[in-house]
């Protein structure tokens, strides 16, 4: 399944340290990709709202919203360019809207992005990132465009077409009198539980009647009496698009826990709502409403997915259902014994019916066919047929070639409309598709459905909408349109119809933009990076290829478009060796540990360099195809040169033997015999013990038989690295001890609560053990411990039990009335007997304490009434404490022991902030700020032993008073990994949330003692967030707004110096590399390195960046991440990611997932393999801070494991859930423009 897991990808290798800067390759950023066959545009997930996604496209698809929204112009809605103006009025939100649409409908991309949307909406990245009910979003999105077109033409634009009204009466039956009561609607909310489906719930809701009587009788106002009465509902104004929201989730409260509904729930395509209506004598055509759009939601009540099935009512998008008759007509198995395999119109028709959308490139092709058919073209077919593009090209009345030759595909009867013609108008081409749809009705020839999940459109069927019925995944919400709401013919496959002429511009702009990019993208992914190694500036020396002179003469680097053949290659490189005479062969060569080896010489000058499978970064050895300096070259794979390590015991001029034992590098080729291991050792015979393990640790020695040493050395398994021991014929045989370690646990039974004595009062016993079980009820433990202990009566009317932690603190009282299990006191633990009684149902028992620093234990307790407000508790803790003044607030205390968010509102409750009893409070000091001011605390960050900033590679720096930087002395002692991180704090500041990350750095400077440090310009100030006491997300860009970066509400920000400006693009990672010190457990002083991840997060470009950094060969290099907090080196290995690459998988693996979660700032030890083969990437101090972390106190080990632990959407198997917090809710915040 995997291959060979540990087997060198060479073909991906490319060693850049020889030869630098030739000629270099610009790596440009990915454009978006182009829309799917579809021709319709998804949205882009930003981590979780699809919630928003699926709406969003629900209100696209419902043109006369889009088209109501279009019609406002920019003099009632504003210009987006003037939304930072102070005095300027502008309608962000509908804005954006209009803008997000005009891509949805226009831009040539396959998803479009909400950021926009979302920062108008006043969202943090918390809030993008955390999932949300749609039913909630739907009415708070129309609340916030009804604020945002108040005094607009669009005011009554949500009333208009989604506003509907209920009336609710009640009848007397002795006076007839009718009490009625109307209601608003812009969505019905039916019910699922013990219901068939929607038509049940509406009759249910709008037929039958309620009857008062016996007990449940009505007043009549008019009878003034208790009367015999019956209530109803009816729907009295319809709205030109109803929105029914179903209700998947309910409560048990046998449980206590919620559940979600996934019984079957049928909905009808159409449906006649008159019998549900008040008024029944209009048309009847007026209650006949249209299913256009299904909100779709997979998972349970506390998470999930949403996706829509919507129906394209403006025929916008390509529909064309996949037939069984599109699956290969062909199968490839089938072929390998008939006569069809001769006919490469067969075999290349199947490969490409079994790819996505029956696309493919030209260059995967061949590979496809070797891989499925074992069939290599240009052994196959070439010599008949011609080469594969050429076939290709000659056979077009069944292969359609894209315009630059890169892709093929099959030529259907009824093509697809093509990507690049998204725009088109051409109605015919779509109305055959609709009537070639199978199992369409004409009725509904031309209901074309399409399931939108974020950026992925793929079209359904109306019968796919069934299977949404009942589950896990089942529709969520349902909207239904007037049928007699027809579409203009000109709108129709239209998608400019009724766009604004500057969005028109604007995306017509884009998409030129677009082009362009793809196009320079397209270039850049087509050229290769080549390093061609000139043969006569080499020598052979030691069984490999060795440079004369300088790297940088002997190798030139060539970038060169792969589509060319390898004749235009030949020709170039003798264009640009003008000394070159006679004939040229190039080969594929490969660094190995010896030197350059030569695999393979390259043939056939009208192949593309695809089909002759070159690689990105490959070396070509360009030489006469026989000699080097005069020394005949072998070639191939089987005469590899080997570097092996031979060990055997010194021996003195007497032919005495010592005990010192001699290890010495040697190059073998591999197809050599083992037994010339004697000549090289000078040793005439004896005992050859191999060990192939490359483990210092566990190294595994065998003895090799007389009779293999005629064997060859990759015949017996050696590699480079490989060890080999020499012994003489009569040496003694030497055992390895083998450790072996035994452990044990046991379990004993508890049966017991142990009570402290904690009143403070003289007693016999200072602890007794209470004999319980789960269902004991805490007073008679209370009771029976008083007793126990002797202690006085009276303490059983002021006295409390209170749970003891691990670390000694008193947490808050047990109410007496529940149980051990209800009180969630766990058998075996401790209790404290306390004076004063335990808070009532109706108070809090709350921790404070002052300040950020504190300790487990330290603080102050106080019990309050939770109706009490957060000032008058602020007082209170205030006058507790004896703190002066009144610029304090309030923060609550999160679970690791830090101050959390602010209890904003001074005149808020306890209750209303869901502050609970055990919760702690700290007393800060200084009072919050005001709205749209952040107070921002500034440290001053210098990572020690760090090279590239202001002070000495070598040395730390220090603050000094009046003189600037300057250096601390130091022993010239290697510095350890990780540099500690010191951070010193300057001060706080408060800074507008519409100021640029400049205007932060320049005020940072006024900060005493940063003004010490005089650093020349903001330029030269690198900045961080503060996260867990280190260093966290980079800020880029000088003139991006703070609030832009989303911080939050109480960020620390810590500033960096620099030696010189940097300018970091979007997709390069900032990485701390430090070079282990060979036969040291130290490490090199850190060097700043910059990697372009445009490429992708891959193990292999990691690696290929950190060998180009240290000119070092990629396979002769180990990298590994360190985690600071766990004092541990995670390696990064390449096997994974080769295996990836090598069976094309779409979705590779990625360094910013688990386990490495690799981000600015990480340290990336880096150990040279031809001077360091240990295993280890450890240093000392690592071992050091392991100990004293065994140390610390089990509790706040715990918490800071915790703390330094990623989070992760799935729970492990077999961990227990934590209580799951309140929910956050979910607001848009609009301005006023009333």
């Amino acid at each position: 399944m995997f291959g060979d897991l540990f087997e060198e990808d060479y073909s991906s290798v490319s060693n850049n340290q020889y030869g630098k800067g030739k000629k270099l390759k610009n790596k440009a950023l990915e454009p978006p990709a182009p829309r799917e066959f579809t021709n319709l545009s998804g949205i882009r997930n930003q981590g979780g709202t699809c919630y928003l996604n699926s709406l969003l496209q629900t209100l696209h698809f419902t043109p006369e919203f889009r088209e109501a929204l279009f019609s406002l112009g920019p003099e009632e809605l504003g210009f987006l360019e003037d939304k930072d103006k102070p005095d300027a009025k502008v309608r962000i939100i509908p804005l954006q809207l209009q803008r997000l649409f005009a891509q949805l409908l226009l831009l040539d991309q396959e998803a479009a992005s909400t950021v926009e949307l979302t920062n108008s909406f006043g969202w943090t990245s918390d809030e993008e990132m955390r999932q949300h009910d749609v039913q909630e979003l739907n009415r708070i999105l129309f609340s916030a465009l009804e604020t945002s077109l108040v005094g607009t033409s669009g005011h009554d634009l949500i009333n208009r077409l989604y506003h509907g009204t209920i009336v609710n009466q009640v009848v007397c039956n002795e006076c007839k009198n009718i009490s009625e009561k109307q209601e608003d609607f812009l969505d019905l909310t039916v019910a699922v539980k013990n219901v068939s489906g929607l038509e049940d719930a509406l009759w249910n809701m709008y037929v039958e009647e309620e009857v008062f009587d016996y007990d449940n009788l009505y007043h009549c106002g008019t009878c003034d009496r208790l009367v015999k009465a019956a209530k109803s509902a009816k729907l009295r104004k319809l709205p030109p698009f109803l929105t029914v929201s179903l209700l998947r989730f309910n409560f048990d409260f046998v449980k206590c826990e919620r559940y979600k509904e996934t019984s079957s729930y049928t909905f009808p395509l159409r449906i006649n709502l008159k019998p549900f209506c008040e008024q029944s004598e209009l048309d009847d055509l007026e209650y006949i409403y249209d299913l256009f759009s299904v909100i779709i939601h997979k998972g349970g009540c506390y998470g999930g997915h949403y996706h829509v099935y919507i129906k394209d009512v403006d025929h916008l998008g390509n529909w064309q259902f996949k037939q069984e008759e599109s699956k290969p007509d062909v199968n490839l198995k089938t072929l390998q014994n008939e006569e069809e395999i001769d006919d490469p119109l067969v075999i290349l028709q199947a490969v490409i019916l079994q790819e996505e959308n029956n696309l493919i490139s030209v260059d995967q092709l061949g590979q496809k066919l070797l891989k499925k058919m074992g069939i290599s073209w240009n052994k196959k077919y070439r010599k008949q047929h011609g080469p594969l593009k050429k076939f290709l090209q000659l056979h077009s009345q069944m292969f359609l070639l894209s315009s630059d030759g890169s892709t093929v595909s099959l030529l259907k009867k009824d093509p697809v409309q093509s990507k690049s013609d998204f725009q088109s108008t051409d109605q015919q081409s779509f109305h055959s598709l609709a009537l070639e749809a199978p199992g369409l009705s004409d009725s509904t020839a031309c209901s074309h459905w399409f399931d939108i999940n974020d950026s992925k459109v793929q079209p359904i069927q109306e019968k796919d909408i069934e299977q949404q019925f009942q589950g896990k995944e089942s529709a969520y919400m349902l909207f239904y349109r007037k049928s007699q709401l027809q579409r203009p013919p000109e709108a129709l496959a239209n998608p400019r119809y009724r766009v604004p002429c500057h969005l028109l511009k604007e995306m017509d702009a884009a998409n030129i933009e677009l082009k362009v990019k793809r196009a320079e993208c397209d270039s850049a992914n087509n050229d290769f990076e080549l390093h061609l190694h000139l043969g006569p500036h080499y020598r052979f020396f030691n069984g490999a290829l060795h440079p004369v002179t300088s790297q940088a003469e002997s190798v030139w680097d060539l970038t060169f478009d792969k589509r060319k053949t390898l004749g235009d290659l030949r020709q170039s490189i003798f264009q640009l060796l003008e000394f070159w005479e006679g004939d040229m062969v190039l080969s594929v060569a490969k660094h190995v540990p010896a030197g350059l080896h030569i695999y393979q010489t390259l043939d056939g000058d009208e192949l593309s360099l695809c089909e002759v499978d070159i690689a990105d970064g490959e070396d070509i050895f360009v030489w006469n195809g026989m000699e080097v300096g005069g020394v005949q070259i072998e070639t191939g794979i089987d005469c590899e040169p080997l570097l092996l390590n031979i060990l055997h015991l010194e021996s003195s001029g007497e032919g005495k033997k010592r005990g010192r034992l001699i290890e010495s590098p040697h190059v073998f080729p591999a197809n050599a015999e083992v037994g010339t291991v004697f000549t090289a050792a000078a040793i005439p015979a004896g005992i050859i013990l191999v060990n192939s393990t490359g483990s210092a640790d566990e190294e595994s020695w065998t003895a090799v038989p007389e009779e293999d040493m005629k064997k060859t050395f990759r015949e017996q398994g050696l590699r480079n690295g490989s060890s080999i021991l020499v012994q003489p014929p009569n040496s003694e045989d030497r055992s390895v001890l083998l450790k072996e370690g035994k452990w044990m646990n046991g379990m004993n039974e508890i049966d017991w609560i142990q009570v402290k004595n904690l009143c403070q009062l003289e007693s016999e016993e200072k602890q007794v053990k209470i004999s319980a079980t789960i269902h004991t009820v805490v007073f008679d433990i209370r009771i029976k411990a008083i007793k126990e202990l002797k202690l006085m009566k009276d303490l059983a009317e002021n006295s409390c039990l209170r749970p003891i932690d691990r670390n000694g603190k008193l947490l808050c009282p047990v109410p007496d009335g529940s149980t051990l299990k209800e009180a969630e006191v766990k058998m075996g633990s401790s209790l404290g007997l306390c004076l004063g009684k335990a808070p009532t149902s109706s108070q809090l028992f709350l921790f404070f304490a002052w300040g950020t620093n504190i300790q487990p234990g330290t603080e102050m307790e106080v019990i309050v009434e939770e109706t009490l407000s957060v000032k008058d508790c602020l007082k209170i803790m205030l006058e507790k404490s004896s703190l002066p003044g009144d610029a304090w607030h309030l923060r609550k205390m999160d679970w690791c022991y830090e101050a959390g968010e602010p209890l904003c509102g001074e005149d808020a409750t306890l209750q209303e902030l869901r502050i609970c009893s055990g919760d702690t409070l700290l007393l800060i000091e200084g009072k919050l700020p005001l709205p749209g001011f952040l107070k921002v605390p500034i440290w001053w960050y210098q990572p020690r032993g760090h090279s590239g900033h202001w002070e000495s590679q070598d040395q730390p720096c220090t603050f000094s008073q009046g003189n600037g930087w300057r250096a601390a002395s130091t022993q010239g002692a290697p510095g350890h990994v990780p540099a500690e991180v010191s951070l010193v704090y300057l001060g706080d500041m408060d800074i507008s949330e519409d100021a640029a990350l400049v205007d932060l750095k320049s005020q940072a400077r006024t900060l005493t003692p940063s003004s010490e440090l005089a650093v020349p310009a903001p330029a030269l100030l690198r900045a961080w967030t503060v996260e867990s006491r280190r260093p966290g997300r980079l800020l880029r860009t000088d003139r991006q707004r703070l609030k832009e970066y989303k911080l939050g509400r109480r960020p620390e920000i810590c500033l960096e110096p620099l030696q010189e400006e940097e300018q970091l693009g979007p997709q390069d990672v900032l990485l701390r590399t430090q070079m282990r010190i060979p036969e040291e457990r130290a490490y090199a002083p850190a060097v700043d390195l910059v990697w372009d991840t445009t490429r992708g997060w891959t193990t292999g470009s990691l690696r290929q960046r950190v060998a180009d950094f240290y000119s070092l060969p990629v396979e002769k290099i180990e990298i590994a991440k360190y985690f600071p907090e766990k004092f541990e080196w995670l390696p990064i290995s390449s096997w994974n990611q080769q295996i990836t690459k090598r069976k094309k998988k779409k979705k590779q693996d990625t360094l910013q997932g688990a386990p490495y979660y690799l981000k600015d700032g990480d340290t990336i030890g880096v150990k040279n393999l031809l001077v360091d083969d240990s295993d280890d990437f450890s240093t000392a101090r690592d071992d050091a801070e392991k100990e004293k972390q065994e140390l610390l106190p089990r509790g706040k080990r715990d918490s800071q494991e915790v703390l330094c632990t990623q989070s992760s959407d799935i729970s492990s198997a077999g961990t227990p859930a934590r209580p799951r917090g309140p929910e956050a809710s979910l607001s848009i915040h609009v301005g006023s423009f009333r």
